[in-house]
């Protein structure tokens, strides 16, 4: 984790960004995913203003605290951080907890025939859209393409037949082709 520290319109002192750098370090106990975390320090008439951005995969914690003193200010954002990350701790475990109890439940209605299992349902329902560009390419590169990303098919646009194509990765490890007749 790497704490950025600046100030806005004044100079920031070693001491107080050792500070900063020192009480924002410590949400790094929450987790590991913290990449660059910004605080802006400022001064605005007799308010000390601490700004903390922190991004966390899918999203961006921010906190923001002005009082009369500078370290004071740090102190209360990052405790308003800290708050942040329990309140969305709690959220990810209540929905891992539903997620196993409706896991459970499900189980349990199958087994008493209340409800079929997913493959016997009869609805087919699309849950996501994914538009990408097709770039022309050869099926080679396509391959390439598909073992970078670790998926197991790769769709792309042939550059020798114009057409969109589908590599893919069989069941006993080799790989397939699927091209398209009009």
């Amino acid at each position: 984790m790497n704490v950025l520290v600046r100030g806005k319109q004044f100079k920031v002192t070693d001491a107080l960004k050792e500070y900063a750098q020192k009480r924002v370090g410590k949400l790094s106990k929450f987790s590991d995913d913290f990449s660059d975390i910004h605080v802006v320090l400022s001064v605005e008439r007799e308010r000390q203003k601490v700004e903390v951005t922190a991004p966390l995969s899918g999203f961006i914690l921010r906190g923001e605290e002005a009082t009369v003193d500078m370290f004071t200010s740090i102190d209360l954002v990052v405790e308003k951080l800290e708050r942040q990350m329990m309140k969305y701790r709690k959220r990810i475990d209540r929905k891992r907890g539903k997620a196993q109890w409706e896991e459970a439940q499900l189980a349990h209605d199958i087994a008493a025939g209340l409800v079929k299992p997913d493959d016997e349902e009869d609805d087919d329902n699309v849950v996501r859209v994914k538009k990408f560009p097709a770039r022309p390419m050869s099926a080679e590169e396509a391959l390439m393409q598909m073992n970078l990303l670790s998926h197991n098919f790769y769709v792309f646009l042939d550059m020798d037949t114009e057409k969109i194509c589908v590599v893919y990765r069989r069941r006993d490890g080799d790989y397939g082709l699927l091209e398209p007749e009009y």
